[in-house]
């Protein structure tokens, strides 16, 4: 054999080697668990059926109709015995998809600070409360409680973030519940959307200020204090500020943050202002809920707003 000749087989034999090592260590890196055991697909639904959800730009806020879409989602609620002293109710939801898999904490994304956002709201509009379940230790189970300010036929919309897509996905329940005992007291809702609360004046303007359906209008959200003091924001899963909007037969809603996202420039404590967009498909009565953190005491306040043709 020539030198030229060993030369040449020697490096074959080198590259087929690097070959085989890098190929092994492919074949183990796809081998590791990513953290979630469900894919793509698991989050689709029938495209043939009507109206299924699809998933939703978090950057291009709009009213998500999730009652008449299709989710891919399969939500269920029932609640335990309630807390006979406070009044607070214990339930436990239950998430899967459409072919049966529970889904569980890994298998979703944490979206402003939290894997799972539960929005609930009375067949009034008056009684809003943003709540965020917990898992238990059966896969598909999650626990939370709440005390429910007046009574009827409550709806609860999911909002969440499958890591198999990274995009925002919904889905919703009803249940009914008795008046409370001892509730702890209603908001009023605002049809001149203004409104006091805790010594802070909020008021929610709409440019223009008639919105009209299916075009992008601006919301500018205003906090003073009664004494003329500073306002003292502090922020609130991840943002100053949060609102959601529902319609009044509440088939679906939409969640708004701030265009001001970044934490370190804080609102100015003397003339606070801070600014949204939204777009709602069809006219009528909505009523849109404020949620802040002021000198770290949560407050939730409602405006109700009129979308014309």
């Amino acid at each position: 054999m020539s030198a030229g000749a060993f030369f040449d087989a020697r490096q074959w034999r080198q590259v087929a080697a690097i070959s085989a090592g890098a190929g092994g260590i492919f074949l183990a890196l796809r081998m590791l668990p990513t953290g979630t055991s469900l894919s793509h697909m698991d989050f689709r639904v029938d495209a043939r059926g009507a109206n299924p959800i699809e998933f939703c730009d978090p950057l291009n806020p709009q009213f998500i109709p999730v009652v008449a879409a299709r989710s891919p989602v399969v939500m269920t609620i029932a609640l335990a015995a309630p807390d006979s002293s406070s009044g607070e109710l214990r339930a436990v939801m239950r998430l899967g998809t459409s072919s049966g898999k529970a889904i569980l904490p890994e298998d979703l994304l944490v979206t402003h600070t939290r894997r799972l956002h539960l929005l609930i709201v009375d067949p009034t509009l008056g009684d809003y409360q943003h709540l965020h379940p917990e898992p238990t230790k059966t896969p598909g189970e999650w626990t939370f409680a709440f005390s429910p300010h007046r009574g009827g036929m409550y709806r609860f919309f999911a909002d969440f973030t499958p890591a198999a897509t990274g995009r925002g996905l919904y889905a919703s329940a009803d249940l009914d519940i008795a008046r409370a005992a001892n509730p702890k007291g209603e908001a009023s809702l605002s049809r001149n959307t203004r409104a006091t609360v805790d010594g802070h004046r909020f008021a929610l303007t709409t440019s223009p200020l008639a919105p009209r359906a299916g075009r992008g209008f601006d919301l500018a959200f205003t906090v003073r204090r009664d004494d003329g003091g500073r306002v003292l924001f502090e922020p609130v899963m991840g943002a100053y500020a949060h609102l959601v909007a529902f319609d009044e037969t509440r088939s679906g809603f939409a969640h708004l943050h701030p265009v001001e996202s970044d934490l370190a420039r804080e609102p100015d404590a003397t003339n606070p202002t801070l600014n949204f967009k939204l777009t709602i498909p069809r006219a009528g009565r909505y009523v849109i809920w404020a949620q802040v953190n002021l000198g770290g005491r949560e407050i939730f306040v409602p405006f109700e707003i009129e979308v014309t043709e």
